[in-house]
């Protein structure tokens, strides 16, 4: 009980959650980042020779206008979207921010179930109209549109009309793989809130105290910096650690607990932290395959992150990807490496006993990536999650994620 209320009270009086008191934010240049983001987004249009780009994702929404408001309902229940074009004004329907800086904010059709019930494919005609419409208002005669994850009424009602229709999410994920700059700055101060959660549930833990509780601090200190959501709760202790990707909980840690977490988290400026560490509670000392299994996942981290650097393909990489013992493939985590940017992006690279890369592609400097490992064997209670992101570069990369390892379990 008293561990409980010992992390309430530092709710209640917080002086610690502020990251600026104890760290300078770095200088980031807004309306830069804003033009490279938008001059990223055109470039692909023309690559794709699209006259434009109907967006819905929220993400996209945030990279091309920093539009942000109720992201998560928006990713289910989509009512915001915009009109991008190659050349033109760009348009927001059903915006709820006054202070965004678009030519126009209109009145726009209902594009989902909430909104537009059984008539979604009346609603889908209409809104094929007011394309059509927009395309002649910016003047030009290119009829191929592309479009993010909308119903399938929109695709339909817009080739009736006798438009192409092409894939969006090839736009706005090409456009965010090569970050900025400011976008990079972005991403380490990110980082460096995730970190100093990840530091005040460190100093938390102790037997009694529950997953969801640490879970809270973390969420807490992002929050507190004017960061976002996160993907997920990914935290867990004792036998929930294995296997992987089960969410946080009501069950007290244990002495003796591997307690791992995977940040996930939508940040400050709504760029992406993701690292993940596993702790291990005291009093009571780490066994020996508590230790076995942590040297394994930090050798795998280690050993994928001298394979990175620009130019190495990614069937390159995952051929020469850290060989994990065959006891492990089951419970194994689902990627090796992917990209970061505003979310989990491109590209995701299997291990080698997953199958074969969906990617044909290489690695290229201004990538963000993040290295994964999960050490865990069917049938046993332990697992370790660890993982670090991290900025490719021309010779190799900068690590972006800092959080020490633990002393104990090395």
């Amino acid at each position: 009980m008293a561990a409980m209320t010992s992390i309430d009270q530092i709710i209640l009086d917080d002086n610690w959650s502020d990251l600026s008191r104890l760290q300078t934010k770095p200088n980031i240049d807004f309306e830069k980042m804003h033009e490279y983001r938008t001059d990223r987004i055109k470039r692909e249009l023309i690559r794709a020779n699209a006259a434009m780009c109907l967006m819905v994702n929220p993400i996209s929404l945030r990279y091309a206008i920093n539009y942000q408001n109720y992201a998560l309902f928006q990713s289910h229940i989509p009512s915001t979207y915009l009109f991008f074009p190659t050349d033109g004004p760009v348009v927001l329907h059903n915006g709820y921010d006054s202070e965004i800086t678009v030519s126009d904010i209109r009145p726009g059709i209902p594009i989902s179930f909430f909104d537009g019930g059984n008539d979604l494919f009346k609603w889908s005609r209409c809104l094929a109209d007011d394309v059509v419409s927009y395309l002649n208002e910016i003047g030009t005669d290119n009829r191929r549109v592309a479009i993010e994850y909308v119903n399938p009424t929109v695709t339909q009602a817009l080739m009736e009309k006798g438009l192409e229709v092409i894939d969006g999410v090839d736009i706005t994920e090409r456009a965010r793989i090569i970050k900025s700059e400011d976008e990079i700055l972005c991403m380490k101060w990110a980082c460096a809130v995730a970190e100093h959660g990840a530091g005040k549930m460190r100093e938390m833990m102790r037997p009694g105290v529950t997953e969801l509780q640490l879970w809270g601090l973390l969420n807490y200190a992002n929050l507190a910096n004017q960061g976002g959501w996160h993907e997920g709760h990914m935290l867990a202790s004792g036998p929930r650690i294995n296997p992987w990707l089960q969410s946080a909980s009501q069950r007290e840690i244990q002495s003796g607990d591997l307690v791992g977490f995977d940040t996930d988290m939508v940040g400050p400026h709504g760029y992406f932290a993701d690292l993940s560490r596993t702790f291990h509670c005291g009093p009571a000392k780490p066994t020996a395959r508590q230790k076995q299994l942590y040297r394994l996942a930090s050798d795998e981290v280690d050993h994928n992150l001298k394979l990175v650097r620009a130019g190495v393909s990614f069937a390159d990489f995952q051929s020469q990807a850290y060989s994990v013992p065959e006891e492990f493939h089951q419970n194994a985590y689902s990627c090796i490496l992917h990209g970061v940017g505003m979310c989990d992006e491109y590209p995701f690279v299997r291990p080698p006993f997953r199958g074969e890369c969906v990617y044909d592609g290489e690695l290229e400097a201004g990538m963000v990536i993040c290295i994964e490992s999960y050490m865990g064997a069917v049938g046993e209670p332990d697992g370790v999650k660890l993982e670090q992101q991290v900025l490719v570069t021309e010779t190799g990369y900068e690590l972006m994620t800092h959080f020490p390892f633990e002393d104990a379990l090395l």
